[in-house]
């Protein structure tokens, strides 16, 4: 049975290069180039770390060559290369309209029934062991993604409790034209790779009931200063895409990893975040997930337990140490991880490098300081020790970023990869909600942009037109 999944749509003597589908537990970092680096970096934590004691998800992964061929056999490069012969991703209009018809293209196009056996296949097996329909998380892996200078953090779709083969397929086939996505597009100008060039690859992980616990997102580095010794996580009760796309404010904990890894327990802090919603399954609706309130006595509880801290902290360290020895140098890692409501497990669903400190320039320290201080209008938390100027831009739409203009402070609700063609032109960011390890955050740092996540309530605060300046060189509370 193994065998026909590993090269599920090619011949049983065929090579891993030329299959559809693969499982996870079949790949690992070296294979970026066949399943993009979120499902090579899955595959590679349960082949070498599930020994070590962390859990991840099982599941399975379409490959670049299933992409390329459904690209090829159709004749769709042809056909996008002319959308994008005029694309200009400073004119938000011209962005909107190019990636429409491109990813209206790529749906309108079936899959082969190859590929459609492949996947029917590789889903029929998680459904042998967990049930008929089993729920799964359908995410998208680009072949260019979590490279050591460039995130890619949320620029492709992922789909949340997703159950039947049906809804498995259309999942699958929307990662593929999520590739895309204006923000994927934009992204991918600014930091010079070839549209062409890259191949897409879906992931299909069993879901882990975070929507009945709690979920968040961890760095074993400190975010803002670099410090190798402090893991950072941060919690929200719910599925994980609230803290990643900075809709809450969540818990904070910080972790001195060198007394961990000697048995002790340092927590070094722990801030609590105000956790207001949370994702749960929506059964009754006609959608995958849904935003629903936080009890009021819950908001005001830490999300994890000091065990739980620790042992996420302990993750990370196995986590880091790993990459570390794979890639022969220091590699500091950005980790998703979930726990499941219904077992009480902790799982890590994703592991990338953290794209920022890692590549400062060691020898060179870079200090900003404000000359003079006006009235402090706001507060939230700091996110690049850097200041910013320029007249606030309130935004609270997506569809009217092409209002923004070069050098303004952008103020909105917050930002998710679909901000992204204006966030490169702020000249700072300020947004209600986040926490320091959200989307808003990573973007910001890795363009060099100041911002202020959390705030709270900088969108009635702060006036479209007025000159503000928005300092996070004060350490851990930007002003």
């Amino acid at each position: 049975m193994l065998k026909t999944f590993l090269y599920s749509g090619t011949s049983a003597s065929a090579s891993k290069e030329q299959a559809l589908v693969v499982p996870l537990s079949h790949v690992g970092i070296a294979d970026i180039s066949l399943v993009g680096g979120k499902n090579a970096s899955l595959g590679e934590m349960i082949q070498q770390l599930r020994r070590k004691g962390v859990k991840v998800p099982t599941g399975f992964a379409t490959t670049a060559f299933a992409y390329r061929s459904f690209i090829s056999a159709a004749g769709l490069e042809r056909q996008l290369r002319e959308i994008f012969a005029d694309l200009d991703v400073e004119d938000v209009q011209n962005l909107r309209q190019c990636g429409k018809k491109a990813r209206m293209l790529m749906l309108q196009t079936p899959f082969s029934p190859e590929l459609l056996a492949a996947i029917a296949q590789s889903y029929q097996i998680i459904c042998q062991e967990y049930g008929a329909d089993t729920d799964v998380a359908v995410r998208s892996s680009a072949t260019a993604e979590d490279l050591p200078d460039a995130s890619f953090a949320g620029q492709q779709e992922t789909y949340l409790n997703v159950h039947g083969l049906q809804a498995v397929l259309e999942a699958c086939h929307k990662c593929f034209a999520s590739i895309f996505t204006d923000r994927a597009i934009s992204y991918r100008q600014i930091k010079g790779f070839d549209h062409f060039n890259i191949a897409l690859s879906v992931g299909v992980q069993k879901m882990v009931r975070s929507d009945l616990a709690v979920s968040g997102v961890m760095f074993s580095i400190h975010t803002e200063t670099g410090f190798k010794d402090a893991a950072l996580i941060t919690a929200a009760y719910g599925l994980g895409e609230n803290v990643v796309q900075g809709a809450v404010n969540p818990d904070e904990y910080l972790v001195f990893k060198p007394t961990l890894k000697q048995g002790y327990r340092p927590i070094m802090q722990k801030r609590l975040g105000t956790k207001e919603i949370k994702m749960v399954y929506d059964l009754e609706g006609l959608k995958l997930t849904k935003n629903i309130s936080v009890l009021p006595a819950e908001r005001t509880q830490y999300a994890l337990n000091d065990e739980e801290i620790l042992q996420l902290a302990h993750w990370a360290c196995i986590i880091e140490e790993h990459y570390s020895q794979v890639h022969e140098v220091y590699t500091p890692m950005d980790i998703e991880w979930a726990k499941d409501g219904l077992t009480n497990e902790l799982f890590i669903v994703q592991a990338r490098p953290e794209t920022v400190q890692s590549q400062k320039i060691k020898n060179v320290l870079r200090q900003y300081q404000l000359k003079e201080k006006g009235e402090v209008l706001l507060t939230g938390r700091s996110v690049g020790e850097m200041i910013g100027q320029g007249k606030a831009r309130v935004i609270l739409d997506v569809r009217q970023i092409n209002q923004f203009q070069p050098g303004e402070v952008l103020v909105t609700n917050r930002t998710d990869p679909d901000w992204e063609p204006i966030m490169k032109r702020a000249s700072a960011i300020v947004t209600n909600s986040g926490g320091r390890t959200c989307h808003a955050a990573i973007i910001a740092r890795e363009m060099g942009i100041p911002a202020i996540v959390g705030s709270g309530n900088a969108t009635t605060v702060l006036k479209t037109g007025a000159e503000i300046t928005v300092s996070c060189a004060e350490g851990e509370t930007g002003n």
